[in-house]
């Protein structure tokens, strides 16, 4: 059984967000909170702020990547990026300059995206990768929070403390998506997000390879650009950069595999199929695998699990109704529905014997687990290869909320997912497979 702690929080976190929820319903018909720009993440969610020094072995960015929404991702950069050779003091650039107290200091202007016109002047305070030094390249992980629609954030500190974890763990390159939350934006607003940030990533690979090409004031679809030597950037008229410099330095995107957590594993479901849809469209970026942990996966005749444990621990049946009726349309609302039931009849994309490689997280103690193992089975008898792990005593969330529930699972789980998707993202194959 759970511990006396996880069943503690799980009543108040009920309370909350069942609160929560009542007051979105009470105040917002299907219309009232319509807004295209939307908000990825609510003024009482607690946050991490981003860090982008390797504090703790991995360093941390936000950016905005959608100026007509909300949409963001947090970059988790892990150490392991760095060149083994390199030195720890150039890893990190202070905010002040060494320089000799007897000679004059050189005179510097800051360009528009914060940095030194003099290479040896550097006011940005976080790492900032050199073109001179060889860089290591990582795969990518597309991470989608939880929240139940509703809340959640690709800041929060919860998931902060998560993604850090997989990125060291795992050793790869982990963006958290910030995508817009229910009911300001419904469906399908979430999932066009999530394709939004692949076809970003894609986007940032292209732009990396320009910037090894472009000489001078080249134009490109009628953009003028600048390529400049300081850290690698190309910047348009504006001087605004376009080319994120870590992606550009140590992401390869032709690894990238997506994780999704409770409802977010909806949504890389989603994002998979889009995917599999664009095949070599989506080049350089191909996602090899993904994993589904305890996704929100509900249908109209219940399951066992649905029935027995309807009650069960943080997100139980009730309140998660209550979810679903906030982000699907009134006029859609069925818990048939492609975004709830991956099983549906009515599901649309490529059939499931295209799907990638699929990893299924559940716990024992969380009424969705079977029609998640069902989900599995199904991409089994396809010959795709879907493991699951199922965690003894474990609650839904225990490895996302791992900071709060301190659950010995959660470091296993972490572990254990790192050794299946290095079958698929690492360069020497099998060689960490079971």
């Amino acid at each position: 059984m759970p511990s006396v702690a996880v069943k503690l929080y799980s009543v108040f976190f009920k309370l909350l967000l069942k609160h929560r929820l009542q007051n979105l319903i009470s105040i917002s018909p299907d219309h009232a909170l319509s807004d295209s720009f939307g908000v990825s993440t609510r003024s009482d969610e607690s946050v991490a702020a981003a860090n982008p020094s390797f504090t703790d072995g991995v360093a941390t960015k936000d950016i905005h990547i959608d100026p007509m929404t909300s949409l963001t991702v947090r970059i988790f950069l892990p150490e392991s990026a760095l060149s083994p050779t390199e030195p720890r003091s150039d890893r990190r650039h202070s905010h002040t300059p060494s320089l000799n107290q007897n000679s004059p200091a050189p005179e510097s202007r800051r360009n528009s995206y914060g940095c030194s016109n003099n290479e040896n002047l550097e006011p940005y305070g976080g790492y900032a990768p050199s073109p001179k030094r060889n860089s290591r390249k990582l795969p990518v992980m597309l991470q989608f929070h939880g929240g139940g629609w509703v809340s959640g954030s690709s800041d929060s500190a919860a998931n902060d403390f998560f993604c850090r974890r997989i990125a060291k763990v795992c050793d790869v390159i982990v963006l958290a998506v910030g995508y817009r939350l229910a009911p300001e934006n419904r469906y399908p607003a979430a999932f066009e997000d999530g394709v939004k940030v692949l076809h970003w990533l894609g986007k940032q690979a292209n732009l990396a390879d320009c910037c090894k090409s472009l000489g001078n004031n080249r134009r490109v679809n009628g953009v003028e650009l600048k390529k400049l030597n300081v850290q690698g950037h190309i910047v348009d008229a504006f001087g605004a950069s376009m080319v994120e410099p870590w992606l550009a330095a140590h992401a390869d995107p032709s690894r990238c595999v997506l994780l999704g957590v409770s409802c977010g594993g909806n949504i890389a479901d989603y994002v998979a199929r889009k995917a599999v849809e664009a095949g070599k469209l989506l080049e350089p970026v191909k996602v090899v695998a993904q994993v589904l942990m305890y996704p929100f996966f509900i249908g109209n005749n219940p399951t066992q699990s649905e029935i027995k444990l309807a009650n069960s621990y943080f997100y139980d049946k009730p309140v998660s109704v209550l979810a679903w009726k906030l982000f699907l349309p009134e006029k859609e609302f069925d818990f048939d529905h492609p975004a709830a039931n991956p099983l549906a009849h009515n599901r649309s994309g490529p059939p499931l014997k295209l799907m990638p490689p699929t990893l299924t997280v559940v716990a024992e103690h969380d009424w969705m687990r079977d029609r998640a193992i069902a989900y599995a089975e199904e991409l089994r008898k396809v010959n795709v290869d879907s493991p699951v792990l199922e965690y003894k005593d474990a609650v839904h969330e225990f490895a996302t909320l791992d900071m709060l529930l301190k659950t010995p699972q959660a470091q296993a789980c972490a572990e254990d997912i790192a050794i299946w998707v290095k079958k698929y993202i690492s360069l020497r194959g099998h060689e960490f497979s079971y």
